[in-house]
């Protein structure tokens, strides 16, 4: 069947050749662990932007929100760039070490000319680039680890974004350790750790596996899934729902649980030991699930987790259990994010920029979350955060039950009837592709 001409096949290299060597793996973990530690780095570097360039707390949070932005803009420049090619010359496609490549260096650029900058809009502009450069990482390394190793991708992809949360933890207590007023030091020593990255670039294949029946899995355990007579666009609303959800979930229990255990008993110190185990789960829920993901299909583990979620919500409502029941919640959203990624490529194999709307979208979510959350709580007090972020989760579960039932593959017997005509592409194949 002949390709639409306005996307050619990706170059399809020998089979048995890994999309990724080990030391492509490992410096692939590695560099997960430094976008999660430049993310994490802005918010306690706050107080030192406010002395050096006399900025208003507000003013001084729009570093991270820059770097959100740029985040944003990479995940969809990556996107744009992935795969693309002359049709008539397939050699000049841009390949996954170039983008990755170019990815790394706009990252150690913008940290780097973050930290030198002589004022703050430069300072800005520069997280920004920075920002483009993780976007890129984010998306592209989710997006080759989701096809890359067969059956183990979800495996693989919860270890890798593990190491996304063990930047989280480790770029706060750096700053913690040495200082706010050295945030300059800190973002050009983070720069000059991305750089050797590059040299194991040479261990990335240029060609990924084909999003189709016969790449997600050989012996037919993980076909693609039939959509059924659901439209593709409106599965993908629900996977975006899923991530724009789960992520603001993610950040509203982060940014509200020291806040609402101080309001219901708990001391500072101690309020915000809770919220530092609740991020240390969310590392330790995904190195948990990466055996489980061996055995388990991604839905199952989905609407596991959403429930566990929801639950441990209502249970941080009573003040006895909240610090515990908000650990849970971070051990039970670990998963979501790198889980949903393999089943949205099974679920809609032919949409090549799935992926890219999701990873854009959960950004968005967790830029978004604060504002709306916080709109909610001064409407209906702290005391309601868990309530209302139990509501927002039970959405989520909704969300993973229906998609689950949409996205369900059909039986042998529905799938092996003839086709009359080879099937033409439509217009709700490539969502998000038109013109």
């Amino acid at each position: 069947m002949d390709k639409p001409p306005s996307t050619p096949p990706l170059p399809r290299p020998d089979d048995e050749t890994p999309l990724f060597s080990r030391a492509a793996v490992v410096a692939s973990c590695v560099g997960f662990i430094l976008i999660g530690a430049l993310q994490a780095l802005y918010g306690p570097s706050i107080p030192a932007f406010r002395d050096e360039f006399g900025l208003s707390p507000s003013t001084a949070g729009l570093g991270l929100s820059a770097h959100f932005v740029g985040g944003v803009a990479g995940v969809l420049v990556f996107d744009r760039l992935f795969g693309r090619a002359d049709p008539a010359a397939p050699a000049a496609r841009i390949g996954n070490r170039k983008l990755l490549g170019g990815s790394y260096l706009l990252m150690a650029l913008g940290a780097a000319g973050f930290a030198l900058a002589p004022t703050w809009p430069a300072a800005l502009a520069m997280a920004l680039v920075a920002g483009l450069g993780f976007g890129g990482i984010d998306y592209g390394l989710n997006q080759l680890f989701a096809v890359g190793f067969g059956r183990r991708s979800t495996a693989m992809l919860n270890i890798l974004n593990a190491h996304f949360g063990i930047g989280a933890i480790l770029g706060p207590a750096l700053i913690g350790l040495v200082g706010a007023e050295r945030y300059t030091a800190i973002f050009l020593g983070f720069a000059a750790l991305t750089l050797p990255l590059l040299l194991c670039l040479a261990g990335v294949r240029d060609g990924a596996p084909p999003h189709t029946d016969e790449a997600t899995g050989a012996d037919g355990a993980s076909r693609a899934a039939d959509v059924r007579s659901r439209s593709l666009a409106t599965v993908l609303g629900a996977f975006v729902l899923l991530y724009v959800l789960h992520v603001g979930i993610e950040a509203g229990v982060g940014g509200w649980e020291p806040t609402h255990l101080e309001t219901v008993g708990y001391g500072a110190t101690a309020a915000a030991s809770a919220t530092s185990v609740y991020w240390l789960m969310m590392t330790v829920g995904r190195f948990l699930v990466a055996p489980l993901a061996l055995r388990w299909p991604a839905r199952s583990i989905i609407a596991v987790s959403c429930a566990g979620m929801t639950a441990c919500l209502l249970l941080a409502a009573v003040p006895a259990l909240a610090p515990y029941a908000y650990a849970g919640v971070g051990l039970f959203i670990a998963p979501i994010f790198p889980t949903g990624l393999p089943w949205l490529n099974d679920a809609a194999p032919r949409a090549r920029r799935a992926g890219a709307l999701v990873i854009a979208a959960s950004m968005v979510g967790g830029v978004a979350a604060g504002p709306a959350l916080g709109k909610a709580i001064e409407l209906s007090g702290i005391r309601s955060v868990p309530l209302i972020l139990a509501a927002v989760s039970a959405i989520c579960l909704a969300t993973t039950v229906w998609l689950i039932r949409a996205t369900a593959t059909r039986r042998p017997t529905d799938t092996a009837r003839p086709s009359p005509e080879p099937a033409r592409p439509g217009a709700g194949d490539r969502v998000g592709e038109t013109s």
